[in-house]
């Protein structure tokens, strides 16, 4: 072996043990692998850096931008609560997940998904006193799976399609992986169907206790023209909020105290909820609900440049003493009071009636730049940003989704490159303004595009120095090794990588190992790159492999252990399955 493919070989154990070991940032430790390369002359310059122009790579940081203008929209809340249903039994809300998760996550980010998801479920958990544990790991799992269905279902599938590009000039179709993704989805999603239930724990999530936030009373209306009238509370989604509850309806200049879930909404019902400040973010999404105050309509700023803010009142605020009435602090800071606390509890009786005191804690909706505009005035103590609280213009939801399907159509009929089919979306989300350039901009995740780029650096250094050769040899030391049973090797490689590292890298540090292995055996190499598309996607052993997994960590309030016990039977089956397909559809031969 040359000194070039042992310095490779090294850099990369390093790399994964840094990885996996380690805290430090996964895109600084791969900018570190890829300027280790550089210097020592293993790869130019511009070897190193092919992954930042490839096709792959860049359609993934164009379907951020998508995925962006389907979230301000609340396209993908809209569909969530249609699909899912008020299920009454555990059963029924199992299936309910596990469809539409797949589904949509063949189409969409699945990350996207998943968060939208989690709110639904943690209501049904409440509702039907069922422990959350029982469902959302189950959606990670069936949002994974579902995205394999399709080309851009996952970004491991974008990543590896473009090394194909990069190696042969042609790629997958986007229903190429339609024939084996499929059935995964429906192997995987009756197992989980039977046994989730048995094999996961009753575990409630940890959710935030709301005796220790600062305790607002928000009052929204239920719009006229809106989808909620005639609903239940329940029905409504309102019952089990993650950060408050529904504490009274005032109705028509009565006030109803105590309210059942099964109370009907009228139109021009006031619900005054009870909780933290995520509460009125929270209550922001639903669609049907208003602000209750008309002041917020009166607001001169675009929809999609608002937020919510807390700010305390300081001793040198101009309205101390006066009614919030008389401060005509909406004209003077271009802001509107939601909710007031103080000593952090909610204050009771008519908003615009309070007077205001030093050290106040009010909840504002206004303008984004708010913050760094008063940060520095003595009017407040301090002022903090409600993340992600900009309230989404489900206006424009059904134009987001027909630019998404748009989108879908042009690539799988051929019209249009993946690539370009996702540029074109996202110039129509930017054009209508389902999402404006400054969100857009900051909707790309940086640090993952690098993180996949720079494992490109990875891979090619294998290539070029022969160490993928030399694996592939030591894979394959076994004489005449049928390619069925190697295929299972470099699935099995893939998966174990994927439980350590990330996804994507696993995928193109695998890719030059796995074509190596067919060059030697004399097979089409066809079989071997799709079984690393699959393997890489199928992390479902351990929360760190794959970004939805962490993402129900909390709310499901499970443990490492839980992940193992359902996760390996489930990689398993979704091996074997993979592994028999696969040559049915690409064969050696």
């Amino acid at each position: 072996m040359e000194l070039a493919a042992i310095l490779t070989l090294t850099t990369i154990a390093v790399t994964l043990v840094t990885l996996a070991v380690t805290r430090i940032s996964p895109d600084v430790i791969l900018m570190g692998a890829l300027a280790l390369l550089v210097l020592t002359g293993v790869l130019t310059p511009a070897k190193a850096l092919v992954g930042f122009s490839n096709p792959g790579v860049m359609t993934i940081a164009v379907l951020y931008v998508v995925a962006a203008g389907l979230k301000e929209t609340g396209a993908i809340q809209w569909l969530v609560h249609r699909l899912l249903g008020q299920p009454e039994k555990l059963r029924e809300a199992q299936l309910r997940v596990l469809m539409p998760a797949s589904a949509l996550s063949a189409f969409m980010n699945n990350t996207t998904v998943v968060a939208m998801f989690i709110p639904a479920i943690q209501e049904w958990a409440g509702r039907l006193r069922l422990p959350p544990s029982k469902l959302l790991l189950p959606l990670s799992y069936a949002a994974i799976i579902g995205g394999t269905c399709t080309l851009i279902g996952t970004s491991t599938n974008l990543v590896v399609d473009g090394l194909l590009q990069s190696m042969t000039g042609a790629g997958l179709g986007m229903f190429s992986l339609t024939w084996v993704g499929l059935p995964l989805v429906i192997v995987g999603g009756t197992f989980l169907y039977f046994f989730a239930d048995r094999l996961l724990p009753n575990r409630q999530g940890a959710l935030e206790q709301l005796e220790s936030a600062r305790e607002y009373a928000v009052e929204v209306s239920v719009d006229r023209n809106g989808p909620l009238v005639g609903r239940t509370i329940s029905g409504a989604g309102l019952r089990h909020l993650s950060h408050g509850y529904l504490a009274d309806i005032e109705r028509q200049g009565r006030l109803l105290t105590a309210v059942p879930p099964e109370t009907e909404l009228m139109a021009g019902d006031i619900l005054i909820f009870i909780g933290a400040p995520e509460c009125a973010r929270e209550l922001r999404r639903i669609q049907g609900l208003k602000p209750a105050g008309g002041d917020v309509h009166k607001l001169d700023i675009d929809h999609h440049r608002r937020c919510l803010v807390e700010a305390v009142i300081g001793p040198d605020f101009a309205g101390l003493g006066q009614t919030v009435r008389e401060t005509r602090f909406r004209s003077r800071y271009q802001a509107v009071i939601l909710s007031i606390s103080r000593h952090g509890k909610r204050l009771p009786g008519k908003l615009g009636s309070i007077s205001l005191q030093v050290g106040d804690t009010l909840l504002l909706e206004t303008a984004q730049d708010f913050v760094e505009q008063y940060r520095y005035r003595k009017d407040f103590l301090l002022i903090s940003g409600l993340n992600d609280s900009t309230p989404p213009d489900f206006r424009k939801a059904p134009l987001a989704l027909t630019i998404l399907l748009g989108m879908v159509i042009t690539s799988a009929t051929g019209m249009l490159s993946i690539l370009e089919a996702a540029l074109l979306a996202g110039g129509c989300m930017l054009a209508t303004k389902c999402v404006p350039a400054s969100k857009a901009r900051r909707s790309v995740d940086i640090s993952v595009i690098v993180v996949i780029a720079a494992s490109f650096a990875l891979g090619e250094a294998m290539r070029s120095t022969g160490a993928a050769d030399e694996i592939a040899q030591w894979l394959l030391m076994i004489d005449q090794l049928p390619p069925w049973v190697a295929l299972a090797f470099v699935y099995l490689l893939t998966v174990c990588f994927t439980e350590l590292i990330t996804n994507n890298a696993a995928a193109v540090l695998m890719f030059p190992i796995a074509t190596a292995v067919a060059n030697q055996l004399g097979v089409d190499f066809m079989p071997f790159v799709v079984a690393i598309m699959f393997a890489a996607s199928a992390s479902f052993m351990t929360p760190l492999g794959y970004q939805t997994n962490l993402m129900v960590l909390g709310p499901g309030g499970y443990l490492f252990s839980d992940y193992f016990r359902l996760g390996a039977p489930l990689s398993l089956i979704v091996a074997a399955t993979a592994i028999m397909l696969i040559p049915l559809v690409w064969p050696f031969y």
